[in-house]
């Protein structure tokens, strides 16, 4: 039993290296963002930061946090966004929910437009609760239209 275990867990650790292998080769020609994600994401985003450091791990958290707030791949499924906010960090989901309100906010703006959001979300833990505000200051009150 201990062997299958053992034997499932590199099987897995093998998938999440050649998908690693993967993000990496498409990122160095510039295709990453033309990606659609996959389930284990956030593994193979470790094993690239394990890898290379930072600067591969910033340009995938900008790439999954899009995929995240655009709903993109296997993110099409509200249960994997829901699995998400436990597995990925923090910064990445702020960024994405800061990507999410924006896109609502201002549909027209460019992707070069929204780099601030990966920057405001990586220095600011309150970054989250930007996006939680901006919703709500957005949201209808349900006083429109009643006479005052």
């Amino acid at each position: 039993m201990a062997a299958a275990a053992w034997e499932a867990e590199l099987r897995k650790a093998a998938r999440t290296a050649a998908h690693a292998d993967e993000l990496q080769a498409l990122r160095e020609l510039g295709t990453l963002e033309q990606t659609e994600p996959r389930d284990r994401d956030g593994a193979v985003r470790d094993e690239l930061t394990r890898r290379a450091g930072g600067y591969v791990q910033a340009e995938v958290d900008a790439w999954l946090a899009h995929a995240l707030a655009a709903h993109l791949g296997h993110y099409r499924d509200p249960a994997a966004r829901e699995e998400a906010a436990g597995l990925l960090t923090p910064p990445v989901l702020a960024h994405a929910a800061l990507l999410a309100e924006l896109a609502r906010l201002v549909p027209t703006a460019a992707p070069g437009e929204l780099a601030f959001a990966a920057r405001l979300a990586t220095a600011e833990p309150e970054a989250a609760d930007l996006a939680a505000l901006l919703t709500r200051a957005t949201e209808p009150t349900g006083t429109e239209g009643s006479p005052a």
